[in-house]
């Protein structure tokens, strides 16, 4: 018996030799495709303002069209999923992402920007829940929390190593730079889907109903939305979503331009540290991680969250200065320690709740609550710190890091133990681990 296997706790060096063919496949897209992410990311306001000439209020509405079209889209996604299998549908994300790209890349008119972002608006409406189930069928539970680890890892690294290679490449007085990135994001796309077209085309097809589902019941999400275990763990994913991500990419920015007074140079600074955090600890927090309870894992990550908005209001105390600056960088590391924790425990207790032919639906609904955070969050930083309500915004923040918390504690007490990351003991293990004699031994 190898050491891993008998602590219960398995090394993440034994990550890849555990994980199966189709886990390993899925996972080595991920570099590349972050990368063509990365390239355009930081780019797209730039792009359609001052590359293609449209107003900023046109390109504002642009962004709101393309939010709102991924919402809609994904409750019917998931749907879709669960009936002819999350690889097609996970197929469809990217290919519409790839045709994206290469409309945005030649759109010169506001109709052809217009098709780009509804094509953007499925492909990234559509491309979490996808994903998330088709990793969801066909990577072991025992191993889910290691692999939305790793796989968030690999995202940032990607996102990252794009970023800095598209930030030293475009240039607004060189609109082909721009069509370059664009063109390069789009071929980005093309070898996850000949992956999911070739080595994985009989993986993440349509799952057969459990055995204690009455087939003459109609499956809706109003059906789904009755089970509490289920609604427990939606309710902490949007409070959750609505500390996090907005409040980072729209909350921090306004926050510490309007009240700390930092420089947009400090502002890549801060996102830099983000990236750099989650890169170098994740690992690290996985394995600290692996084996304990996840609501444990989130009451942790709701502290450090804590700490990580405590410190942007912290800004406002030293404006202007180097300190400020320190500050800020010092917010997005911390909220970087706290997003490693969420990543790997957020998405596992979903898909290890979901039953196999419901798993589309179940991250579709997850993915729903990250969705109406993106559009609600933004408006909430904007009207708190546009009024000058700078510390009602840091109050609301903190305020909603202590409520997720005790929402987490609450969570613990509905949710299976095997949900909650609660493994039962090998029998073998916890035989000889009581009498210090393997099984076959004890008696005779």
């Amino acid at each position: 018996m190898t050491t891993h296997a008998s602590t219960g706790r398995p090394r993440l060096s034994s990550f890849w030799h555990d994980l199966p063919r189709e886990g390993r496949w899925l996972i080595s897209t991920v570099l590349v495709q972050s990368i063509g992410t990365g390239l355009v990311l930081p780019f797209l306001v730039v792009y359609l303002h001052e590359v293609r000439g449209f107003p900023l209020e046109t390109v504002g509405l642009l962004l709101a069209f393309q939010a709102v079209v991924g919402i809609v889209v994904v409750t019917p996604a998931g749907a879709l999923i669960d009936r002819i299998g999350a690889r097609l549908v996970y197929a469809s994300a990217l290919l519409a992402l790839l045709v994206g790209d290469v409309v945005l890349a030649l759109a010169t008119t506001l109709p052809q920007a217009v098709l780009a972002l509804l094509f953007f608006g499925y492909g990234f409406g559509v491309v979490w829940p996808a994903s998330s189930s088709l990793i969801g069928s066909v990577v072991p539970s025992e191993q889910r929390q290691r692999y939305f680890g790793i796989n968030f890892t690999l995202l940032n690294l990607g996102i990252g190593i794009g970023g800095i290679v598209g930030g030293r490449f475009v240039d607004v007085a060189r609109p082909g730079t721009f069509v370059t990135i664009y063109l390069l994001d789009a071929a980005s796309y093309l070898l996850p889907l000949a992956i999911l077209l070739g080595p994985l085309r009989r993986a993440g097809g349509r799952a057969p109903a459990s055995p204690d589902h009455d087939a003459g019941e109609r499956v809706s999400y109003r059906r789904l939305l009755r089970d509490p275990r289920l609604r427990a763990l939606l309710g902490l994913g949007a409070v959750a979503a609505i500390v996090s991500y907005p409040q980072l990419n729209v909350g921090m920015p306004a926050y510490a331009r309007a009240e700390g007074h930092v420089s947009t140079e400090a502002l890549g600074y801060a996102f830099a540290a983000n990236t750099v955090v989650i890169v170098l600890l994740q690992l690290f927090v996985l394995q600290r991680i692996e084996g304990r309870r996840r609501t444990r894992v989130t009451v942790v990550m709701a502290a450090t969250w804590a700490v990580a908005w405590a410190l942007l209001g912290a800004t406002s105390l030293v404006p202007g200065t180097v300190a400020a600056t320190v500050l800020l960088c010092a917010t997005a590391g911390v909220f970087g320690l706290g997003e490693t924790m969420l990543q790997p425990t957020s998405a596992a207790m979903v898909n290890d709740l979901a039953p196999d032919h419901l798993r589309g639906r179940y991250n579709a609904l997850s993915s729903l609550m990250f969705s109406l955070a993106f559009a609600g969050g933004p408006v909430v930083a904007s009207f708190l710190v546009g009024r000058g309500l700078g510390w009602v915004y840091i109050g609301f923040l903190v305020g909603g890091c202590v409520l997720l918390a005790a929402m987490a504690l609450r969570v613990e007490r509905r949710i299976p133990p095997h949900v909650n990351g609660v493994r039962e003991p090998d029998p073998l293990v916890a035989a000889t681990t009581s009498t210090g004699t393997p099984p076959d031994r004890i008696s005779g």
